[in-house]
């Protein structure tokens, strides 16, 4: 196991720092060169800064949303003090406890006779922002100019609307009374280990279910999250070229690189972002301008610079932090999603349901 941890940290530190030496080698020099003769315009960065902080917090608030419309006792300070220092672990943790772990193991640790539930919320938090994602970006090439796309960049637009489409198939069908209770599911609580993972999951899930009007909330937001972080890319590009891709040449290009950083490739989906984002600023906007790898450059000190907020709260916590990290290390030495769940599932033998 420890050789497996080893092997999957050193692929993780060494390849984004592959893609990133590929992508400063691929640097067009001369826009290098005037980008240093040209004034960076503050006030749009500054603006650019200020959206960035409000998405990411938005996000700890979908979080809180999530966990509360199950009726969990847990508090604001709390959802921003752990997806603070969440937030962090993903820039910080190559390898090892990643910040959506880190809050399960939390959250787990302080519901006693609901943990799965708790531990629900977090992933259940990153498949809405995955698919809020995909939203975004569906609706902006549907109301886009595609006439002079090439056949690359139609061929990963029609995946994502496929991906789309499906996300919503899958949500529709959760949101049918008694699709738990479906020969499918039970199929599924049949398996061997993860069956009694997905009846918990599936229990946790049928409660969301009764609570649309808050679902709806929390969709909106997130989809609110995705619109202004888009935004914020583009006023980062304007803020260092004069000339770059329109807004809605944004909403494509920043969802669609968001969804290839949060593979699990990299920690902070370090170098698949940046390289996403340089390859569809070439093949995106009708009439372009700037390079998509120093935007994102911009962008990520941009992230580096929220994420140290999460320094703060480290160090105030240090210890209840420490012993949290030690936790969620023995989690992921059982890989992960299994092992919190499972820790959770000694608290709560659950009645099957076949």
């Amino acid at each position: 196991m420890k050789k497996r941890r080893f092997a999957v940290t050193v692929l993780k530190i060494a390849l984004p720092l592959a893609i990133l030496v590929w992508l400063v080698v691929s640097l067009d020099r001369d826009q290098l060169r005037q980008l240093g003769q040209r004034p960076i315009r503050w006030p749009l960065l500054g603006c650019g800064f200020a959206l960035a902080m409000f998405s990411v917090c938005a996000t700890f608030v979908r979080w809180y949303l999530l966990v509360r419309a199950l009726d969990l006792p847990f508090r604001v300070a709390d959802a921003f003090r752990l997806s603070f220092v969440g937030y962090l672990l993903n820039f910080v943790a190559f390898g090892s406890v990643g910040g959506d772990l880190f809050k399960a193991v939390f959250l787990a640790r302080e519901q006693h006779g609901r943990r799965t539930e708790a531990v629900a919320t977090v992933f259940l938090d990153r498949a809405l922002g995955l698919y809020s994602l995909l939203i975004v970006a569906s609706a902006a090439i549907l109301f886009s100019d595609q006439a002079e796309w090439d056949a690359d960049i139609k061929v990963i637009c029609n995946l994502t609307l496929a991906a789309t489409l499906a996300g919503t198939a899958a949500i529709t069908v959760v949101l049918l009374p008694g699709w738990d209770r479906s020969s499918l599911m039970k199929a599924m609580y049949r398996l061997p280990k993860v069956g009694t993972i997905v009846h918990r999951l599936a229990k946790a899930l049928d409660v969301y279910r009764g609570k649309r009007g808050m679902l709806a909330w929390i969709a909106a937001l997130s989809l609110l999250v995705h619109v202004v972080f888009a935004t914020a890319l583009y006023l980062a590009a304007a803020a260092i070229f004069p000339e770059h891709p329109t807004l809605m040449d944004h909403f494509i290009i920043v969802p669609l690189s968001l969804v290839a950083g949060a593979l699990p490739l990299a920690p902070a989906g370090l170098g698949t972002f940046e390289a996403a984002m340089k390859i569809l600023y070439r093949v995106v906007p009708a009439h372009g301008g700037g390079d998509g790898f120093l935007v994102a450059l911009v962008f990520r000190l941009i992230t580096i610079v929220i994420a140290m907020v999460g320094v703060g709260y480290y160090w105030t916590r240090r210890r209840e932090v420490g012993d949290l990290l030690r936790e969620a290390e023995r989690e992921e030495d059982e890989d992960a999603l299994d092992g919190a769940l499972d820790g959770a599932l000694d608290d709560e033998k659950p009645e099957q349901e076949c």
